[in-house]
């Protein structure tokens, strides 16, 4: 007979109802009895598994369990061998990669540069950093079964950097029959040479995800460091486990039914720190970024004095007082490229972060034509980090003068939907609101909200913008850091006139866990499961 776990017991007897879903996940947990798991409650349901296909986190964190990177980032931004070591030629323009001996994909076939060629090939398509390396690269070959050789057409100063970028969306290596599925379709099947292995079989969208330990992983024998170093899996099975109710994750955590909680909620820490049992810390010291995306194919947004006055309208501090409310956690910050980097400035930010802007914004509004169409806001309220954004920006957008539809749903239909250049009408959307880790937005190349490409490769919104692109080439080719300060400042400028995006502040957001887990990586994005220990288990 099915004993509930303590946690259930007590939602049932309060006032949080216990989530379907949540029943069905606590009703898989007496699997596996045997082995050393770690169960997990992460920002966001999985259910997008292709981490080529979507920007969403939770989708890199998944690409992060499965498979592996040639190269990786430390905790001093340095770039390190991972699955290959390097050579760069004296001209820098011949990068040549040596894979390390032993690598295997997950059905026990070894890894060979041919299928990391086609792995960043396939990379290449679709991320921001990917793409502007392609467009500098003359060849990417496997010139014999362990080397993969990138000749450039001209210097480029991000080659390493692009693909040991330690954030979405990363050049995972797959195998080259998988890694060949077109850029805008799924991959077929989730093989990669990780430290974990997928578990198809237990994959239920909307309940949990299962990996287990990869017995043929051989790991690198320097310590971990963020997202480099020796991989080394410590547990037999680690399950994230969905529970979108910030209470009920809670319960689990307290009552021992999971050891992790990835993002609690920001009202619930002070309970938490009083519990001996767990532990709270900020695993990523960058934090992220906070912003507001439009679509600029319809109508509104399609009319940059509608995106301007919307810009004029949104103030930062509120925002971040309803996602956030201590400030301890968050910052204030008009910076594009993020505070407290090299490329920090406040050009154009100034109603951003004093608030002022809202009665510009309704005279701009009043004198651009706009014709009363409401805005298609996705609001999604299953993700902590995530909730507040729309809720406080619809509310500004109605005292600018808009008329705006809130249409309520979960993340991972807003990350599915967001996708679609159809019109609001049928199926489309006008507005949404998202995060960056502190990675993701350290340079231009790298930020892909900054990009100009438009419906060709740009990122979702499709921002046209000839002299953003134009700007982003100078970037790269800038041959010291003050070039490239001075061109990042114009770039912020251009950013904030055509509200290519909004920026709405920086925060941190602190991890609980239970004191019988160890060696938790701190990392520049990303919770990781490998060098993570469990006692009593």
């Amino acid at each position: 007979m099915f004993h509930p776990p303590r946690w259930m017991r007590s939602v049932v007897a309060s006032k949080f109802a216990v989530p379907a879903f949540a029943l069905a996940a606590s009703l898989t947990l007496p699997a596996a009895v045997d082995a050393k798991t770690i169960r997990a409650v992460m920002h966001s349901d999985l259910r997008i598994i292709d981490p080529g296909l979507t920007t969403a986190y939770i989708t890199r964190d998944h690409g992060y369990m499965v498979y592996d990177t040639l190269l990786a980032m430390d905790s001093k931004f340095k770039v390190q061998p991972q699955m290959a070591d390097y050579k760069v030629s004296d001209d820098k323009l011949t990068y040549t990669f040596t894979l390390r001996d032993g690598l295997k994909w997950h059905d026990g076939t070894p890894v060979t540069a041919e299928d990391c060629v086609a792995s960043l090939k396939r990379w290449g398509q679709k991320d921001g950093m990917g793409q502007k390396l392609m467009q500098f690269t003359a060849s990417l070959e496997a010139t014999d079964p362990k080397t993969i050789t990138l000749k450039l057409k001209e210097p480029y100063a991000l080659v390493l950097e692009s693909i040991g970028k330690p954030s979405s969306l990363v050049p995972f290596m797959m195998p080259k029959r998988i890694a060949e599925t077109p850029a805008d379709k799924p991959i077929p099947e989730q093989i990669g040479s990780g430290p974990f292995k997928f578990v198809a079989s237990e994959f239920q969208p909307g309940v949990k995800a299962v990996y287990v330990k990869n017995p043929d992983y051989i790991p690198r024998k320097e310590a971990p460091d963020w997202t480099s170093g020796g991989k080394v899996v410590k547990v037999d099975r680690v399950e994230w486990i969905t529970m979108p109710d910030a209470q009920t994750a809670v319960n689990a955590l307290q009552s021992g039914d999971i050891d992790f909680i990835e993002n609690p909620s920001f009202d619930l820490l002070p309970v938490l720190a009083q519990d001996k049992e767990l532990t709270i810390d900020t695993l990523s010291p960058l934090g992220f970024q906070t912003l507001g995306r439009m679509n600029f194919l319809h109508p509104p947004f399609d009319n940059p004095k509608v995106r301007r006055a919307a810009f004029l309208a949104m103030s930062q501090k509120p925002v971040l007082d309803a996602l956030v409310g201590n400030p301890k956690y968050y910052k204030i910050c008009g910076a594009v490229f993020g505070c407290g980097t090299p490329l920090e400035t406040d050009v154009g930010s100034e109603t951003l972060v004093k608030g002022n802007g809202m009665a510009e914004a309704k005279k701009l509004l009043a004198e651009s034509g706009y014709d009363g169409t409401p805005i298609a806001l996705m609001a999604p309220g299953d993700v902590v980090t995530l909730k507040a954004q729309p809720i406080v920006a619809a509310q500004l957008l109605r005292d600018a003068g808009f008329k705006v539809d809130v249409q309520a749903t979960d993340w991972q239909t807003v990350v599915s939907r967001r996708a679609s250049q159809k019109p609001p009408s049928e199926g489309g959307w006008n507005m949404f609101f998202t995060n960056w880790a502190g990675p993701d937005i350290l340079n231009p190349v790298a930020n892909v909200s900054v990009g100009g490409q438009g419906k060709k490769g740009g990122w979702f919104g499709w921002a046209e913008d000839a002299k953003v692109e134009e700007l982003r080439d100078k970037f790269v080719r800038a041959n010291s850091p003050d070039e490239q300060k001075k061109i990042a400042e114009e770039i912020q400028k251009e950013v904030y006139e055509q509200v290519i995006y909004i920026p709405l502040g920086q925060y941190t957001a602190p991890s609980v866990w239970r004191k019988e887990l160890s060696g938790i990586v701190h990392g520049p994005a990303t919770p990781v499961f490998w060098n993570i220990d469990k006692q009593g288990d």
